[in-house]
């Protein structure tokens, strides 16, 4: 092992120490600084590769990227950090890139090769699912990327090939049926180590199942997707019933290191949050008129109370709504909890997959059935016991219809529970079943007009972004900057965010 690679898990152990000090016996990694090649084993590995791809999810890319680009977030009118997001200028996610690729994956590679021939199988298994989910992110928010040649210097492939999504996910689901098929009966990991599911492979066997469900269902707008084999694998069981997280428990928002991702841009003087994010008018609305009940959870202040903005409007000094001029109103902001749970994959998201599926098959009661339990999963997230929006009369309530129609309630509560939690997940799936759909309504040309008749439920186009994507909304960012300009077989950059990956095939923006 280099120097370089020594370096960096001792800073791994350091900041695993720093990460649950005070958490009784949670991580021991007190090793014989002159014995360091005995540093990255499974049990210092594994919890750091958790960390990174959960960190990742909710971090700086897709966690801000994520809600700008489903609007429940929009700049705030006198700051300007995140314009270039709103006005769907290029983004590459390059931090979000390199951490996965240099960090997490090799992470779980190297858990992998140390486990390999272990007659416990418990290390080998949580990395190949976990890689398994990580590069299914990584093909779903950019497409076509390296994949079989990928991480293998030591091999000498410094130049990896691009690989298409449709050949990443044909691979995906082989080595999903393949860790399937290990028998983990007598599979074991330090419980300690393991800050998802505490080494309960009941559970994991579970993530590891409903990860091929996930699979499955992403390619609902491809000819290789077949719902009644969808339907006979979900009827087998083994589906995920309590959440993959990162426990809002383990945060401390008063010590550096130790935050939740989101949290640690609003600590120190940052004030990403409260400086630079509004509360988009389309979300906020959707919510308030409907009286949904985690509108109090996720929005705050406004005049009048819970005012959102439109989407990527900057300049207007206009009065939208008559009364006050846009660029001195004031909107409501967001809440974000310091000890919010980090998701990797949530009870709420399980369950619409799973009412999708139903309702693809014409079984409006199984649908009803699991849409109801996804609605109260993010009511109890929010500790919301009331659960009066899916009962009669309620905005939420499930009315049998077409396929179509059915799939468009489950989307809607889905871009609901996403907020706050699984914000690249929601743009992915809006991008799945263009739901909420877009109203092609052109703000600028009638402030008035659209701010008393913008329909309730609707995306909008950027205001300022408007022309940039021809009346589309972000479909993936760029290629990383890292890739192209170390990559001898790197394609040429994609011309916009605009770009589609290979199941996005649904009509519409």
């Amino acid at each position: 092992m280099n120097n370089n690679m020594k370096s960096r898990y001792l800073i791994i152990g350091l900041f695993l120490s720093l990460f649950l000090a005070g958490c009784s016996n949670w991580l021991d990694v007190n090793h014989d600084p002159d014995a360091l090649e005995q540093v990255p084993n499974a049990d210092v590995l594994l919890p750091a590769a958790e960390l990174s791809i959960a960190n990742n999810l909710m971090g700086w890319h897709f966690g801000f990227a994520g809600g700008f680009w489903v609007e429940y977030w929009t700049q705030a009118y006198t700051a300007s950090q995140f314009k270039t997001l709103c006005e769907y200028l290029p983004q590459d996610f390059n931090t979000a890139y390199n951490s996965l690729m240099a960090e997490s994956l090799p992470d779980l590679r190297r858990i992998k090769a140390m486990t390999a021939e272990d007659e416990n199988k418990g290390y080998y298994f949580i990395a190949e699912v976990l890689s398994i989910f990580a590069w299914q992110m990584i093909t779903d928010v950019w497409g076509d990327m390296p994949y079989f040649e990928a991480l293998r210097a030591d091999e000498g492939i410094f130049h990896p090939k691009q690989d298409t999504g449709q050949e990443i996910y044909a691979d995906l689901m082989k080595r999903i049926n393949e860790v399937l098929a290990i028998d983990i009966s007598k599979a074991s990991v330090n419980g300690a180590q393991d800050v998802i599911y505490k080494g309960d492979f009941s559970k994991w066997y579970k993530f590891a199942n409903t990860l091929k469900l996930k699979l499955m269902i992403r390619l609902s707008e491809t000819s290789e997707y077949n719902n009644s084999n969808l339907l006979s694998f979900i009827q087998q069981g083994n589906i995920l019933t309590e959440s993959a997280k990162i426990p809002g428990s383990m945060w401390d928002d008063n010590m550096p290191g130790k935050r939740h991702p989101m949290r640690a841009f609003q600590a120190g003087g940052a004030n990403y949050l409260t400086t630079n994010v509004r509360a988009c008018k389309t979300f906020i609305d959707y919510l308030r008129l409907n009286g949904d009940p985690r509108l109090t959870n996720l929005f705050s202040g406004g005049t009048p109370a819970y005012r959102g903005a439109f989407f990527g409007d900057f300049d207007s000094k206009e009065a939208s709504d008559g009364s006050t001029p846009d660029n001195t109103a004031t909107f409501a902001g967001i809440v974000f909890a310091a000890n919010a749970d980090l998701m990797l994959m949530s009870t709420w998201e399980v369950n619409f997959y799973i009412a999708e599926v139903y309702a693809r098959a014409g079984d409006h009661a199984k649908a009803k059935e699991y849409f109801d339990a996804g609605v109260k999963a993010s009511l109890a997230q929010h500790g919301i016991a009331s659960t009066a929006i899916i009962e009669e009369d309620g905005y939420a309530e499930w009315i049998n219809g077409t396929v179509e129609e059915e799939i468009k309630q489950i989307s809607m509560q889905r871009w609901v529970a996403h907020c706050n939690y699984q914000h690249i997940e929601s743009f992915l799936e809006r991008n799945r079943t263009k739901y909420p759909s877009v109203n092609e309504i052109d703000i600028k040309a009638n402030r008035r007009f659209a701010w008393d008749n913008f329909p309730v439920g609707d995306l909008t186009i950027s205001v300022n972004g408007r022309a940039l994507l021809g009346g589309e909304l972000p479909a993936s960012p760029m290629y990383p900057d890292s890739y192209l300009f170390r990559n001898n077989n790197a394609p040429g950059q994609k011309p916009n965010v605009g770009q589609k990956v290979w199941w996005n095939r649904k009509a519409g923006k």
